[in-house]
């Protein structure tokens, strides 16, 4: 228990600024946050980050779900001294959330993933490598010091890079893999289609792979005569494919690696094949903690602990997947029902308030993932937007929490809710 008012001192800060005319430019608010993002973010870079799959229902069902659910605080509960800590698979984490893995941070700020991951690591909150991040796990572990952080696999094609890739995880201090389940193949997207704009093929988002051995001694050197024309544009998405690649730019063209590599990420990006019993191999080659992200059904959470898995994300992709899909917070009841105490339960997909997570804990929820808001932080400020980002979302929980009655995690439960 603490009686430090972290909601208050962050509070205070923000208004003291304010005294001398200063205002951050990451605003607190959510839809001006965004706002301030896609302002010095391209077209394409705030399509592929704002967007989700088909008609966007999905994502429009994770926020008006979370609007159902109600809180009812309770009064004249001492909350002067308060804990928002949660203890997931060894690490003690100041409060109940984590940075979900997203892709291609380099559309949003240059220093992409290494400034979130400086972020993350001076507040505490733990960051998931994203599969599809701007730069290798390397680099992000090397400014993290001892600050959690986890893995996120996608299931290549190739094994033997699952292997390299968990291999790499492991010795950059990871304290868990996160399977993501439901992306084996890319959801009908239509803010990139109509832009016909998907940043893998120009070399960007694959740092994990170019960095790892075992995909570039494997390599598919073939020439790729499509019949396409050369136009300005082709050249320019040469050049970036080239620039993106490691090493000098103009003996990438020379070698024709960077090509190569981007054909092979497409060739073997993920398994549609993949089955329950594909887990086993995973296990057979590490000793880490096993999250199985995507599950929405309890049949599958199920499945989930009788495969021997370590715990599961309620999630559906932030609505980038599946048009139409349950709403997460929906699904979390019934997972958390059937999985009980045998495994943490997380969810991810539409939290963007203190409140949010509030609701998300009461329902059962371990902890949650937090997305695209923080990418929002980055495009905005960099790395100290990410790190203000977190700031306004630990703050914000503290009091929700406080101010419903509850001193900790461990006294949100089910009944501080209402379905209306």
């Amino acid at each position: 228990m603490s009686d430090r008012e972290f909601s208050r001192e962050r509070q205070i800060e923000i208004y003291v600024k304010g005294l001398s005319g200063k205002r951050s430019k990451v605003p607190v608010d959510m839809k001006a946050l965004e706002e301030a993002a896609q302002a010095v973010m391209s077209e394409e870079a705030y399509a592929y980050i704002a967007g989700g799959a088909g008609m966007e229902s999905t994502m429009q069902a994770n926020r008006a779900a979370f609007e159902r659910w109600r809180i009812v605080p309770r009064m004249l509960n001492d909350v002067s001294t308060y804990d928002t800590s949660v203890t997931l698979f060894g690490d003690t984490l100041p409060g109940p959330f984590l940075l979900a893995p997203i892709g291609v941070l380099d559309m949003a700020h240059k220093d992409a993933d290494v400034a979130v991951a400086r972020a993350a690591a001076e507040e505490g909150i733990p960051m998931i490598f994203s599969n599809q991040a701007s730069a290798p796990m390397e680099d992000c572990a090397a400014v993290m010091g001892d600050s959690p952080r986890w893995f996120q696999l996608y299931w290549s094609k190739m094994d033997d890079v699952v292997v390299s890739l968990v291999q790499r995880a492991e010795n950059c201090g990871c304290s868990a893999i996160v399977v993501t389940l439901d992306t084996t193949m890319l959801g009908w997207r239509i803010r990139d289609l109509d832009l016909a704009y998907l940043p893998f093929l120009r070399g960007r988002g694959i740092a994990q792979y170019t960095s790892d051995p075992v995909f570039m001694e494997n390599l598919i050197k073939e020439a790729n005569n499509t019949g396409r024309s050369v136009t300005i544009n082709t050249l320019k998405a040469l050049w970036e494919m080239v620039t993106t690649h490691p090493g000098n730019a103009l003996n990438n063209l020379r070698s024709g690696e960077a090509i190569a590599a981007v054909q092979t990420f497409i060739a073997t990006y993920s398994r549609s094949s993949l089955t329950w019993d594909d887990l086993a191999f995973l296990r057979d080659h590490t000793s880490l903690p096993i999250l199985l992200k995507g599950i929405l059904h309890p049949d599958d959470a199920r499945k989930a602990l009788d495969y021997g898995v370590d715990g599961v994300i309620v999630s559906n992709h932030g609505g980038r997947q599946v048009d139409g899909s349950i709403s997460t917070i929906d699904a979390l009841p019934d997972i958390v029902d059937t999985v009980g105490v045998a495994i943490p339960v997380l969810m991810d997909s539409g939290i963007r308030s203190g409140a949010d997570m509030f609701k998300a804990l009461a329902l059962g929820a371990k902890a949650v993932c937090l997305g695209r808001p923080y990418v929002y932080g980055l495009a905005a400020g960099g790395y100290m937007g990410v790190r203000e980002v977190i700031r306004n979302f630990k703050a914000d929980f503290e009091l929700t929490m406080r101010l419903s009655g509850c001193r900790s995690v461990d006294e949100i439960t089910r009944d501080a809710l209402k379905y209306v």
